[in-house]
């Protein structure tokens, strides 16, 4: 037994002696992948040769776990959809380019750019027969989702990025099972990263029971995450074709504010009835058949017509974004959403780490009139990217926009609402995270009655705030200015 032992100690030694006497040559090949061969933002680039000329062996550890570039490569097929969905796209735009696009609020004709831009780039069918509920608490979002389910007589489909096996697991877990005993179809999509406390006990558990359960991006081994970029991020829920869920919850007892290191989880969620709620569901079907190799597009009866009348006169398009997307689809709608505001821009965001698009977009709103809130949380989940969320506040308040945290426990909502008018909220924090490397899905909603609700739940929650002022802000010390910068440097990693 020694002996094996010893063997393979020399043989730990001679590789890593073989890695440490290469170590220059190593960072000159990985150098020139990064830049000639790799078509990467020039600041990515310099991050990652930082990292690799400064911190050489850490660099090269993380350039193998997490610097592979998975964008633009497309995993989704959907040559089953495309020919019904791209029909009624290009009805759509044809309609909005001869001027025949007519919403029932005139309002919203200045957002036609928006719809055309959304529908061209993001395949985002836009519908105006839908209704709208709003949570961000989540015992009432999660007491609102086991009521539909309750209802549920065909199937409901479930995806998220976090689940933890603790008590609001336990009550959602039992409600799958009853609802698979009672014979509806149960669905389950979790991420692999996400969801790394749940045991593999835990899925055979459900598989057992009848529930389907889908895993994105498996584990090497079981626990080694070799793609720790390029997560799942999606929440969506869809029960029988009739009603959706999307937002920032996820499944474990911090959502609900039992945790006591966040305390109060505030967050934003959105139930919506009507035509989207077919964009939604067409979104899981397209990520549950990359993960589990099925084919759930053959089956009719998940794309028929809800057999309940529509009612709701909210117009959403979905927009879905990822690595393997041609475009940044959230991104370029928060900043054309941006360029178009005259009165207000309100912003909520756990983490802003914005690109310099976006980042000049939201100054240049400010410098022109604009009355632009920001609102992030007080305490961190993560601690680089809170104090590189940090720096980014600092470059805001010198152009004049307001800044603001969260004091009445954990801020987790991800969105913002312009003029009144028009919002976009859902799975995307604002950060180049977001936008570039996780797979998100945000619902963009033209309606004055969804945006001044998200207005005054922003207003209301600047009560439990604490303003930034540039005093205070200049009043850091020469610690937290050091963290500022460090973590500064790491953001287009973060």
């Amino acid at each position: 037994m020694m002996s094996v032992l010893g063997d393979l100690w020399a043989g730990f030694v001679q590789i890593l002696g073989f890695w440490m006497e290469h170590l220059l040559f190593i960072n000159i090949f990985l150098s020139i992948v990064i830049v000639f061969f790799e078509r990467r933002e020039p600041r990515t680039v310099w991050t990652w040769l930082l990292l690799l000329y400064f911190i050489p062996v850490l660099g090269i550890f993380l350039y193998f776990m997490i610097g592979h570039d998975f964008h633009k490569q497309h995993i989704f097929r959907t040559k089953e959809i495309e020919d019904a969905m791209y029909s009624a796209i290009s009805k759509q735009e044809e309609t909005i380019i001869r001027d025949e696009f007519e919403p029932k609020n005139p309002r919203l004709k200045k957002y036609l750019d928006v719809v055309l831009m959304n529908l061209g780039a993001a395949d985002a069918v836009y519908s105006a027969d839908n209704d709208i509920e709003i949570y961000t608490d989540g015992k009432e979002k999660f007491k609102a989702l086991y009521d539909e389910m309750e209802k549920a007589r065909e199937y409901i489909h479930i995806q998220y990025y976090i689940i933890r096996n603790d008590e609001l697991w336990q009550t959602f877990e039992k409600l799958l099972i009853e609802k698979v005993r009672q014979g509806v179809e149960v669905r389950l999509l979790y991420d692999s990263m996400g969801s790394r406390s749940m045991k593999k006990s835990d899925w055979k558990r459900l598989k057992e029971a009848g529930i389907q359960v889908g895993e994105f991006f498996p584990a090497l081994l079981g626990r080694l995450q070799l793609r720790m970029n390029y997560r799942n991020h999606r929440k969506i829920v869809v029960i029988d074709g009739r009603t959706a869920f999307v937002g920032g919850f996820n499944i474990g007892r911090e959502y609900v504010g039992l945790d006591p290191k966040f305390g109060y989880w505030r967050d934003t969620h959105l139930q919506i009835r009507g035509s989207a709620v077919l964009s939604l569901h067409i979104r899981f079907i397209l990520d549950w058949n990359y993960a589990t190799k099925q084919n759930l597009f053959i089956t009719d009866r998940y794309f028929r017509e809800c057999g309940e009348e529509r009612q709701g006169e909210e117009a959403v398009q979905i927009i879905a974004s990822g690595p393997d997307s041609k475009w940044q689809n959230i991104r370029n709608v928060y900043l054309k959403m941006i360029s178009k505001a005259r009165k207000n821009i309100y912003i909520q965001t756990p983490y802003f780490i914005p690109d310099e698009t976006i980042l000049n977009a939201i100054r240049i709103a400010a410098m022109s009139g604009v009355d632009v809130r920001v609102m992030i949380p007080c305490k961190p989940d993560h601690p680089f990217v809170y104090w590189a969320t940090f720096s980014y506040i600092g470059d805001l308040l010198e152009a004049g926009a307001k800044c603001y945290t969260y004091d009445n426990g954990f801020l987790h909502a991800k969105g913002m609402v312009v003029d009144g008018v028009v919002s976009c909220y859902g799975t995307a924090n604002m950060d180049i995270r977001s936008f570039r490397l996780n797979f998100e899905v945000n619902a963009v909603v033209y309606s004055e009655k969804t945006a001044e609700r998200l207005e005054a739940l922003f207003l209301e929650d600047l009560k439990v705030c604490t303003r930034v002022t540039q005093y205070l802000y200049g009043r850091r010390s020469y610690l937290v200015r050091f963290k500022e910068q460090f973590s500064r440097l790491l953001s287009p990693l973060l």
